[in-house]
C-alpha cells in the first residue's frame, strides 16, 4: 500500500484548454478518498493522471514518496476500474480475473489461489465459467472489481464504477465497496458526481470545480461547514436552499437575516462573527432538514410558508414551498413521512437558527461563524 501526493498538478490540452489547474492534495496510505464534482470539473482527468493514462503538464505526482510522472502505467502498481467495466468479451470470468496476472508472469498456482479467494470475497465463484455477455450489470461490476483486486496493487482508482447500475444495485454495491475497503485496507480513490456515494463511502471528500479543488474534508465536516455556495448547493440531496437576502441590525447588537417577508433572528453566539456584515446583502443558506413542524426550545424561529407541492418519497416527504408566503423564494423542506399539505396552503414551520449559514453575496464565500452542535 502507499500514500499518493499531488503537488501543484496541472493538465492543459492543446496549450490553452486547462482541465486541471495547479491542484495539491495528499491522500493517506489506506485512505478511501472521494473525488466529487459536476461533469467537466477535472476529477476524472486527475484520476487518469494518477493512473498514468494522461500525461502531467506541470507538477509532481508521488506514490509511496516516489515521483511517478514519467513511470509507465503498468509499472505504477495501481489498478483502475472503469465505468464501462472494460471486460474481455471472449474470455470467461476466470480468464478476465487471471489475464493480468499471466502477463506479469505470476505462477499458475498463485493465480488460481488469488482467483479463488477474490471470487469468494465478491460472491462470483459460481460465475467463473461464464462470459461477460451472460452476466448482469452488477455481476460484471463485481468481475471488474475482482480483476483489480487479484493484482493486490498499492492503490485502486475507481472511475464512476457504479453509474451504469440501477438505483437498488448501486446502493448494494456502495455497501460492498465499503466492506471491501475494510477488508483489504488499500488506498482507494473513487470518482463520482453522486452526492450520496460521496457522503456514505468516503473517509474524505475532495470537491472539485472548473479544474480546481474547492474543499477537502470528512463528509460530515464538509456538509456542516461548506466553504462557499457551490459546495453548499452541490453536496446533499436535496441541497441547501440558497436565497438572496440581507443581514440587518436590530439595535443592541441584535441581527436578523431577512429573506423576502421572512425575518430570522441571528443566534447570540453568531452575532460577533457576523457584526461586520450588518446592513449588507448576503446569501442565506437553509438546509431542508432543519425545518421542523414544532418549535425547538431556544433554537428555532417560526417562518410562514405557502405550500407549492409535496414529493412523497416513502420514508420522508419533501415540501416545496414559498418562504414568507405567496411570491416568496421557493425552498425545499424535509418533512415526516405522514406529512400532507395542499398546494396553496399556508403553514408555519420552525427553522433551527443554529444551523443557518450566511455567505458573501458577491463571492459566495461562507461567513465564518462558531460551530454549534
Amino acid at each position: 500500500m502507499a500514500g499518493i501526493e499531488l503537488k501543484n498538478i496541472s493538465k492543459v490540452y492543446g496549450g490553452s484548454v486547462v482541465a486541471v489547474d495547479d491542484i495539491s492534495l495528499e491522500i493517506k496510505d489506506g485512505e478511501f478518498m472521494i473525488f466529487l464534482g459536476p461533469s467537466g470539473c477535472g476529477k476524472s482527468t486527475t484520476l487518469r493522471m494518477i493512473g498514468g493514462l494522461e500525461s502531467i503538464t506541470k507538477g509532481d505526482l508521488l506514490i509511496g514518496s516516489k515521483r511517478m510522472n514519467d513511470v509507465d502505467p503498468a509499472d505504477r502498481d495501481i489498478a483502475i476500474v472503469f465505468q464501462n467495466y472494460a471486460l474481455y468479451p471472449h474470455m470467461t470470468v476466470a480468464g478476465n480475473l487471471g489475464f493480468g496476472l499471466k502477463l506479469r508472469g505470476i505462477a499458475a498456482g498463485e493465480i488460481e489461489r488469488r482467483i479463488k479467494a477474490i471470487s469468494e470475497m465478491l460472491g462470483i465463484g459460481p460465475l467463473l465459467d461464464r462470459k461477460p455477455a451472460q452476466l448482469s450489470g452488477g455481476q460484471r461490476q463485481r468481475v471488474a472489481l475482482g480483476r483489480a483486486l487479484v493484482r493486490e496493487p498499492q492503490a485502486f482508482l475507481l472511475d464512476e464504477p457504479l453509474s451504469n447500475l440501477d438505483a437498488k444495485l448501486r446502493a448494494a454495491m456502495r455497501t460492498e465497496l465499503i466492506k471491501l475497503h475494510h477488508k483489504v485496507g488499500t488506498t482507494i480513490i473513487h470518482v463520482t458526481h453522486d452526492q450520496i456515494e460521496a457522503m456514505t463511502m468516503g473517509q474524505r471528500i475532495c470537491i472539485m470545480k472548473d479544474g480546481h479543488i474547492v474543499q477537502v474534508g470528512a463528509p460530515l465536516d464538509v456538509y456542516r461547514n461548506p466553504v462557499n455556495t457551490f459546495v453548499a448547493g452541490f453536496l446533499a440531496s436535496p441541497p441547501m436552499n440558497l436565497i438572496a437576502g440581507r443581514l440587518e441590525g436590530e439595535g443592541q447588537g441584535d441581527l436578523a437575516a431577512v429573506v423576502g417577508a421572512a425575518r430570522m433572528p441571528v443566534p447570540a453566539a453568531f452575532r460577533a462573527a457576523y457584526a461586520s456584515h450588518a446592513d449588507g446583502n448576503v446569501t442565506v443558506g437553509l438546509r431542508p432538514e432543519d425545518f421542523h413542524l414544532s418549535p425547538i426550545i431556544n433554537r428555532s424561529s417560526p417562518v410562514a410558508v405557502q405550500a407549492v407541492a409535496v414529493e412523497l418519497l416513502g420514508p420522508e416527504v419533501i415540501l416545496v414551498a414559498e418562504l414568507g408566503g405567496p411570491g416568496g423564494p421557493e425552498i425545499q423542506a424535509r418533512m415526516p413521512r405522514d406529512f400532507l399539505a395542499r398546494p396553496g396552503e399556508m403553514l408555519t414551520l420552525h427553522y433551527d437558527l443554529t444551523q443557518m449559514h450566511l455567505f458573501d453575496a458577491e463571492s459566495g464565500v461562507a461567513l465564518a461563524r462558531p460551530q454549534i452542535a
